[in-house]
């Protein structure tokens, strides 16, 4: 049944809120978690869902995601039908680049035309969650349904975030807004509302024909939420709400959409809890990645041998190729080769690939992304008025050290 279903993951976005950091990257290809890039957890979605026929759309400075996905990903077999292809923006209609969400997919239709599937099932590629595509596929077919749309319940608060689905009760989508100030609640909950999730799944003939008419339509953004959804509903399409069923095991549902500092820092820093809220050592729901080829963890230095360095790290996730010497780290993640020198102490921090700490420096609440050397005795995020004349500090007092950063 899966093989009837073609997959679009939509990885083509700038994330400018999540400047410095997709300085040098697209937004799916940002580091997560130590070992991960954020598009890792769609693609395993996939994979954990039975679906394996898989586009990935690019635009926005693709190089470190396509060398993840061609390094990480090759694991579909030709002869079976299945395939992970990235597809960049080719302007293959006119000379335009993607002018939303919509336009990308009909930019490719063409892939959808030459494959014939039943249904296509578009997702975005930079969010945090676990979910069984599968069953909003049966769900999809039991309501006979031309469109569905995935949503999360979510606090009210958050609307103006997002795209708000309202439903009657037996789920079929009355109203879809981008970002309401005045958003519907739920009919039995006045503090939560439907989130679109950015998950959206088709009957292939209605995608065609609804994309079609939206690219001609000259006032449109071309955008799903905005543009095609509004229509399809005035129409009467059949359009329902799927409510996501999340995969994650846990008492509360845990979708993230990380598209700011702050809240990339805050779900990477629930990876280091005593008992996490994402679980990612769950073996029925794995979660895939490229892992380089490198040397296990070395924590080195014992203190009372050592006068008085300690190698040392606590609550937190150390990844492979890291040396822990005679530093401490603490509610702390550390992607591949980190090396943590000696009366180093790192706190509350994200330290990316190839970061050198050097002997007696102090971090807090702060991300060093990639290649950072830093020197002897310096502190990042005690001294944030100092900081922000170095570096980016959000509002909430995180610091971000750029991708190859020269500290004097």
């Amino acid at each position: 049944m899966a093989t009837k279903v073609c997959t679009f993951i939509m990885a083509g976005g700038k994330g400018e809120r999540l400047f410095p950091l997709t300085r040098d990257r697209a937004k799916p290809a940002v580091p997560f978690g130590g070992i991960y890039r954020i598009i890792d957890f769609t693609l395993s979605n996939c994979i954990n869902s039975g679906l394996r026929r898989i586009h990935i759309l690019t635009q926005y400075k693709s190089i470190s995601l396509d060398r993840h996905i061609r390094m990480g990903w090759s694991v579909f077999s030709g002869d079976l039908g299945e395939y992970i292809d990235i597809i960049p923006a080719q302007q293959r209609i006119d000379d335009r680049w993607y002018q939303g969400t919509a336009d990308s997919i009909y930019q490719n239709i063409y892939s959808i035309e030459m494959e014939q599937p039943e249904l296509v099932l578009i997702l975005a590629g930079d969010h945090i969650y676990k979910m069984n595509y599968f069953e909003m596929v049966k769900f999809h077919r039991e309501n006979n349904a031309e469109a569905t749309v995935g949503v999360v319940e979510l606090p009210k608060e958050r609307a103006s975030q997002l795209g708000v689905v309202e439903t009657d009760d037996l789920s079929r989508v009355e109203n879809f807004t981008e970002k309401p100030h005045h958003p519907k609640p739920l009919r039995d909950n006045p503090n939560l509302v439907y989130g679109s999730m950015g998950i959206y799944l088709f009957n292939t003939e209605v995608l065609k024909d609804e994309l079609t008419l939206d690219a001609r339509n000259t006032s449109s953004s071309h955008d799903f939420g905005k543009n095609v959804f509004p229509a399809m509903i005035k129409k009467g399409r059949r359009i329902f709400a799927y409510n996501f069923k999340d995969e994650n095991k846990k008492e509360a549902k845990y979708w993230r959409d990380i598209g700011t500092i702050d809240a990339y820092y805050e779900a990477n820093m629930d990876l280091v809890q005593v008992d996490p809220v994402f679980n990612l050592y769950d073996k029925e729901w794995p979660m895939r990645t490229y892992q380089e080829q490198c040397p296990p963890v070395k924590f080195v230095f014992a203190q009372e041998k050592s006068g008085g360095r300690l190698g040392i790290a606590l609550d937190s996730l150390v990844s492979e190729g890291c040396i822990i010497s005679g530093g401490r780290v603490q509610r702390s993640i550390l992607s591949p080769n980190v090396r943590i020198n000696s009366y180093v102490e790192v706190y509350d921090s994200i330290l990316m690939e190839g970061v050198n700490v050097g002997r007696y420096s102090k971090i807090k609440r702060a991300i060093i992304d990639k290649d950072v050397f830093i020197p002897q005795n310096v502190e990042i995020g005690y001294d944030l008025h100092k900081d922000k004349k170095r570096f980016t500090v959000t509002e909430s007092g995180i610091v971000v050290v750029a991708k190859g950063t020269k500290i004097e």
